[in-house]
């Protein structure tokens, strides 16, 4: 259930304007809604402040719908992470109102209006424009959530001074997520040009050495600067929600 709905239930149970019996009816199906092939956590936003995200990959299209209209039916934003472009097509039909990134392979569908909760800004960074899909999907995340997102794309080791170039923009963010696939060099060196906490993405984009994402992985769990976070590989949505707890007010 969304937290303004709840909210303005509980206040009008207290002013008299809802009876206790349409009450206990809307509260009903807390904590969950079971749909047979899903189990919905309605209780999820009261808990951790944003609703059960739903993962699209391996369901079908007719079950992503069915749990997104059980959603909004609670006045609850939906996003959907890692959507197949036909899947993304068949529900923008579905939900005209949807917003559909090919890129991130996410659909967010809004129920109400996203309330700004975040301190500062979120700066997502990545080295080169084929991580941009990873770091797209953390960069939606996080505005889904409530935060300001800028970002930095495109700027990788290999040309370090189009990094050294946008110092500011690093220096002004209040968290950083920073995507990167082959060595995965770039976080490193971020993290020792800000005072910030920095998030690293590992993505799978390399050559045949980089095994799919592992070598980028380890390098960045083997970081020699301080204060480096790291997501599993090609995880922007972790990323993105890790960096939208730690900017929350």
């Amino acid at each position: 259930m969304n937290v303004a709905v709840l909210k303005r239930l509980l206040e009008g149970v207290r002013d008299k304007k809802t009876g206790i019996d349409a009450a206990l009816h809307e509260l009903k199906a807390l904590p969950f809604e079971d749909l047979e092939f899903a189990t919905i956590d309605t209780h999820r936003a009261l808990r951790q402040g944003f609703p059960e995200v739903i993962f699209g990959q391996g369901k079908t299209f007719p079950q992503i719908k069915a749990i997104a209209k059980s959603m909004l039916k609670r006045k609850e934003n939906v996003l959907i992470t890692r959507c197949e472009a036909d899947k993304g097509k068949a529900l923008k039909k579905a939900f005209p109102k949807a917003s559909y990134s090919a890129s991130a392979r996410t659909i967010f569908i809004k129920s109400h209006e996203i309330i700004d909760s975040g301190r500062g800004s979120i700066l997502v960074v990545c080295a080169g424009t084929s991580d941009v899909p990873v770091a797209e999907e953390a960069a939606i995340t996080a505005e889904c959530m409530g935060n300001r997102v800028e970002r930095l794309y495109d700027v990788g080791v290999a040309g370090i001074h189009r990094l050294l170039h946008r110092k500011k923009d690093l220096w002004a963010a209040n968290v950083l997520v920073v995507v990167a696939g082959m060595e995965g060099a770039l976080p490193s060196v971020v993290a020792g040009l800000v005072s910030r906490p920095v998030i690293a993405v590992p993505t799978s984009v390399g050559y045949g050495a980089n095994l799919g994402g592992i070598t980028t992985l380890l390098a960045m769990l083997n970081s020699c600067a301080a204060g480096v976070s790291v997501v599993n590989i090609d995880n922007g949505f972790g990323a993105g929600v890790a960096a939208s707890l730690i900017n929350r007010e």
